[in-house]
């Protein structure tokens, strides 16, 4: 009876992954016959567990949605990561799931083997977090599963925005995927006022209730993510410039995350880097990161900031001289 206890929690543990099982491949990993396991199956159904069959080539069993969620099995490194991950959880960029995670945590730390246990202890204690250079913004999370249900249910959406500046805006779209970026979420969207793709942060967002008719889904682009990220990294800022680097794209593409900014090659030994930032300190920091000669044009406060820059790099160093002392040697 013990045997075939373990069996079937080990049956429901593969059940649980997100993909369909031949039947001959479940009776290999559990070391038994086709019949035994569809008997395990049925035992499964018996207890409530709704597992699903399918014919065919390509079918086979999974684990469907079912009434009541049923244990959650796992194995060692398994267990590691989702401690770690509420951990992780519990200081992280969404408001008000901090309490929902370390509840979830506390009833996963109660029934951690104490092997798992110290290795987790070991985790934390050892572990020192360096605190982040800004706080960043937070997401509420009833916004984001809002906007995550009319990505999903293909839904237009009405909210009211605040840009970088302060100024609200009522916009309407159609949404299609949420992207997290470090601290920062995102919704890209089809502006139906604009008729483009636009990008809109989470945290400025304040979605109106009840969300419109269903819309029939465009073609996206090849890489959300990578179109997302060549946008965010300048366009909201206070401050933007392009500057002309005298480097190949690819050196520079290299010393610049996506989120400085966009290298676009002019020819095999020059470059424009379309960059921004909120202070022209951080821009000017930017900018010394390219290792590289570079013409700037504007904005003027960038101008001024880097004449000051040289003016203050100068008088830091002491002055060249044609003369080398060489110091005797003793």
């Amino acid at each position: 009876m013990s045997e075939t206890s373990a069996r079937l929690l080990r049956l429901l543990s593969l059940l649980q992954l997100p993909r369909d099982w031949a039947g001959p491949e479940l009776a290999r990993r559990l070391g038994v016959s086709g019949r035994t396991v569809r008997a395990d199956v049925q035992r499964l159904r018996d207890l409530g567990y709704p597992v699903v069959a399918t014919r065919g080539n390509v079918g086979g069993y999974r684990l469907g949605a079912g009434a009541n969620l049923p244990p959650l099995l796992l194995d060692d490194d398994e267990a590691v990561a989702v401690t770690v991950g509420l951990r992780t959880a519990t200081g992280g960029a969404i408001a008000g799931i901090e309490e929902a995670s370390l509840r979830a945590l506390a009833k996963l730390e109660q029934v951690l083997p104490s092997r798992l246990r110290r290795r987790v202890g070991a985790l934390q204690t050892y572990t020192v977090p360096v605190p982040h250079d800004d706080a960043g913004p937070t997401v509420d999370t009833e916004v984001l599963t809002t906007l995550a249900a009319v990505c999903r249910d293909r839904e237009r959406l009405r909210f009211d925005y605040a840009d970088h500046s302060g100024a609200a805006t009522v916009r309407a779209v159609e949404p299609y995927r949420l992207v997290n970026w470090g601290r920062r979420w995102y919704l890209f969207a089809w502006d139906l006022d604009r008729d483009d793709w636009r990008t809109f942060r989470v945290d400025r967002m304040r979605p109106r209730i009840p969300t419109g008719p269903r819309f029939a889904p465009r073609e996206l682009p090849d890489d959300v993510a990578a179109y997302v990220s060549s946008r965010v990294s300048a366009a909201a800022w206070r401050y933007r410039t392009r500057v002309t680097v005298h480097a190949p794209a690819e050196v520079v593409g290299e010393r610049i995350s996506p989120a400085v900014g966009v290298v676009e090659r002019i020819d095999e030994q020059t470059c424009v880097l379309d960059t921004g930032a909120d202070t022209v300190e951080t821009l000017g920091a930017y900018l010394g990161l390219l290792d590289a000669d570079f013409d700037v044009t504007g904005p003027p406060e960038l101008v001024a900031h880097l004449r000051r820059l040289t003016a203050r790099y100068a008088r830091s160093t002491p002055p060249t001289s044609d003369r080398v002392c060489l110091a005797p040697v003793p």
